[in-house]
């Protein structure tokens, strides 16, 4: 396989072995667990033009949208990963808020219910001239949290660049039901590492880390399905 295993403090300079197309902080602190030497480039494409029926469908569009923008630009990489997630409530999708009133209806709609999030994967090998995709699904339920506590957190500012107007790492006031969770807690963040690690392999590109353990440790999350993941079975 392919060793792409140069940390990001590695003096080794040339051709960025990989490309995250993502300005989002959360998928750098995920993809920086896999040790990996990475960069991350924001791309930058119009989201609104995106009208799929199939809001399922939607996360892989964009996803391969910002894949093939970011080859325009980063065509010396190895690889190139861009991702996409969407949070569904009742079969409509949640983007990120556009000011704190909307954040507040938005977490207002999610109290006390279960919903969606779904992260589409493109990875692209363009030394192999190769594209693969995974996706990552996991329900979320929320807790029954007060209007206090949501006005604390929409003040808070965090809200405000997350889809569905949450961040399922946010300790303070947690609005999610973690105890009850059941699936990638990665994924919610916005980068499955199992469903990454495993798409990787198919390429022959070796992420050597034990990413079960490290993620679990970074998430303080006990999951139950990275197994299941890595061997293809979900």
């Amino acid at each position: 396989m392919t060793d792409l295993s140069s940390t990001n403090d590695s003096p080794n300079r040339g051709p960025t072995p990989l490309v995250l197309a993502s300005a989002s902080p959360r998928r750098k602190d995920l993809l920086a667990l896999t040790g990996l030497w990475f960069e991350a480039h924001p791309i930058h494409i119009d989201e609104s033009s995106f009208k799929s029926s199939n809001s399922h469908e939607l996360a892989l569009e964009l996803a391969n949208a910002k894949a093939d923008k970011a080859i325009l630009e980063h065509s010396d990489a190895g690889v190139i990963l861009a991702a996409d997630t969407v949070v569904i409530l009742e079969g409509d999708v949640l983007g990120k808020p556009k000011d704190k009133s909307d954040a507040i209806e938005m977490l207002e709609r999610l109290r006390s219910c279960e919903h969606e999030v779904v992260t589409s994967l493109v990875v692209m090998d363009l030394a192999k001239d190769q594209k693969l995709n995974d996706t990552c699904r996991t329900m979320v339920p929320m807790r029954d949290y007060s209007n206090e506590e949501i006005a604390s957190y929409v003040a808070s500012g965090s809200p405000m660049d997350k889809a569905g107007a949450y961040g399922i790492q946010d300790a303070s006031p947690g609005v999610v039901n973690t105890g009850a969770l059941h699936g990638c807690f990665a994924n919610v963040m916005g980068l499955p590492l199992c469903h990454f690690t495993r798409t990787m392999s198919k390429l022959e590109r070796a992420v050597k880390s034990d990413i079960p353990t490290r993620c679990q440790l970074f998430t303080g999350y006990d999951c139950p399905v990275f197994e299941a993941v890595l061997t293809g079975e979900i």
